[in-house]
């Protein structure tokens, strides 16, 4: 998805990349690149992710940039309303991310630099059909990224992508 993607383009441009994800045979496919360490990770297991930041940290010695694309969406799912699987999205997409930006709060306010990037999407402005937990879920974790840097200084930058045709572009910046 978009996260990986992310992580080849900045490895292919040298920075290190510690790339997290719950399919570690994904992270495995991606370690080969010499600038992409694999840390696995359940954004839903707050417990881990804590572990798995101070691991980053230890290992990279520092951080300047981390990047949030924490997303689930099974349009098959959400054709109709369905409590369970909505729950399921929403800790994912909204409090996985919140999870993560909780576990980098102090180390960041700490070091007085630094940036985080949140990915949502367009549906977080609009409801998108078969979609009544992705939606919501974007949707919170865009209005979040606002309140967080107005309440605590971060400097949080949410992006937007959306399908063209031909590839996925760039749909819309928010600097907050």
């Amino acid at each position: 998805g978009i996260g990986k993607a992310l992580a080849e383009k900045f490895a292919s441009e040298g920075w290190k990349v510690a790339a997290s994800a719950r399919r570690k045979e994904i992270l495995d496919k991606m370690s080969s690149h010499e600038n992409i360490f694999s840390y696995p990770l359940d954004v839903t297991n707050q417990d881990q992710i804590k572990i798995s930041f101070e691991k980053i940290i230890e290992d990279f010695k520092g951080l300047d940039l981390c990047v949030f694309s924490s997303g689930t969406y099974d349009p098959k799912l959400e054709q109709e309303i369905n409590v369970k699987q909505n729950k399921f999205v929403m800790e994912t997409n909204f409090f996985g991310v919140l999870y993560c930006i909780k576990a980098v709060e102090n180390y960041f306010k700490n070091k007085k630099n630094g940036h985080i990037s949140i990915v949502s999407s367009v549906a977080a402005y609009r409801g998108l059909p078969n979609s009544s937990g992705y939606g919501p879920s974007k949707a919170a974790l865009t209005n979040s990224s606002s309140s967080l840097f107005n309440s605590t200084g971060f400097s949080i930058l949410s992006l937007f992508f959306t399908m063209s045709t031909s590839s996925r572009r760039v749909g819309s910046i928010l600097y907050f």
